[in-house]
């Protein structure tokens, strides 16, 4: 059966027209949504242009990070025309490095047990509910997930996750790194299958070029278009998907 066409408060816009066309408006309110590629795809790129845009509608973001120094973060983003330091100064997007987080709660930094996995997941909840975010970014799930040292745990996490978030209609996205050239969605192969929704970013190979390529795999809750398109970044204006035109030999 063909999924029902939300109403447009029902949804979450991320601000990247051709993917909110593609999505049929946005994504799902409450919905939790990995955005899958290997290193250098864009992931970060999008889902921070996601909590910006967000932030410029009156929308509260935060991005919790557990890969990447905060400081070069901040550093990337100034290359963006999107991005506007206003919106981290007045709290609008709020960055938040996990690992100072873990490290002054005591909890072992490498290896989570249930104990410690539990406490991260009542500090995010209280995170969000205090800042009374609507979107949430947290980079990297993997990362995350190889601390929590079994299936069990990382499926236990995620779902838990998943439901606090949308109880109190927080839209997430989740990065999820994989090998370079792999058509997979997870390094654990569990994470897809809790998620609500799955954006891919690869890329193609054209006559020696590599060509970043974007789909979307599944959103639960809406029609979406499955076509995969072309995804360029620019300084000017971020993520742009445009259609992948064929090769020609």
């Amino acid at each position: 059966m063909p999924e029902t066409q939300l109403k447009e408060d029902e949804l979450c816009e991320t601000g990247i027209e051709k993917l909110d066309e593609m999505l049929g408006g946005g994504i799902p309110t409450g919905s939790s949504v990995l955005v899958v590629g290997s290193s250098g795809s864009g992931k970060t790129t999008l889902c921070m242009q996601y909590l910006i845009n967000g932030a410029k509608k009156g929308e509260r973001g935060v991005f919790f990070t557990i890969t990447e120094p905060l400081f070069k973060l901040t550093k990337n983003l100034d290359t963006f025309s999107f991005y506007d330091k206003k919106l981290i100064e007045s709290g609008m997007v709020n960055l938040i490095d996990l690992r100072i987080i873990t490290e002054r709660l005591g909890l072992n930094t490498e290896k989570y047990t249930v104990e410690d996995a539990s406490a991260l997941l009542d500090i995010l909840k209280d995170i969000a509910d205090e800042l009374n975010v609507k979107r949430l970014v947290i980079d990297s799930i993997t990362a995350l997930c190889y601390r929590l040292q079994t299936p069990e745990m990382i499926r236990d996490f995620i779902f838990k996750l998943g439901s606090s978030l949308a109880a109190m209609n927080c839209t997430t996205l989740l990065t999820s790194e994989i090998p370079p050239c792999k058509f997979q969605y997870s390094q654990y192969g569990i994470e897809e299958f809790i998620s609500d929704g799955i954006l891919f970013l690869g890329d193609v190979e054209r006559k020696g070029d590599l060509i970043r390529t974007f789909q979307i795999v599944k959103m639960r809750g809406t029609a979406h278009d499955r076509t995969k398109t072309a995804m360029l970044i620019s300084t000017k204006n971020g993520v742009e998907l445009e259609t992948l035109l064929r090769s020609r030999e």
